[in-house]
């Protein structure tokens, strides 16, 4: 694939293309603005339960919450924590940002895929990505590396 784009276009290709579903509707055409690509090597879990005030009916939220840290591999990439926060309605999820400030990678999946992103963090390697795009699009996502079946 690579090999059809233009040299710089290439030069400029994420790093891990290979893991990027089909562009059917060509969003991802031109070079990535920003992208953040790290390895995973460390991950916490959150289960949280909180009433936020005393208003009457008790409003009780249950946030479940993924940590994950790792070591950069593409050129730039400066993220210093990735979020990952499930929602158990899933309905209409927020899309994926990155706070340069921070340095904190946000991204949202619903509650069902929770044992799938614990799954795969359990049998690693792990890399998360981020890709942003000058005409708004943005990806991101957690993928494994290439496993050798048994």
């Amino acid at each position: 694939m690579l090999l059809s784009l233009p040299l710089s276009a290439a030069e400029n290709a994420p790093m891990h293309i290979q893991f990027l579903p089909p562009d059917d509707l060509s969003l991802r055409q031109e070079a990535p603005e920003q992208q953040q690509l790290i390895q995973i090597t460390e991950y916490s879990v959150l289960l949280g339960s909180q009433r936020q005030s005393n208003q009457q009916p008790i409003p009780i939220t249950s946030p479940t919450v993924i940590r994950l840290k790792g070591k950069p591999l593409s050129k730039g990439a400066d993220v210093g924590l990735v979020l990952i926060q499930f929602d158990g309605e899933g309905k209409s999820l927020k899309k994926p940002s990155y706070d340069p400030a921070s340095r904190i990678l946000s991204l949202n999946y619903p509650l069902a895929q929770f044992s799938a992103v614990v799954d795969l963090l359990r049998h690693g390697p792990v890399y998360c990505q981020f890709l942003s795009y000058a005409n708004g699009h943005v990806w991101a996502d957690l993928h494994s590396g290439a496993v050798r079946v048994r």
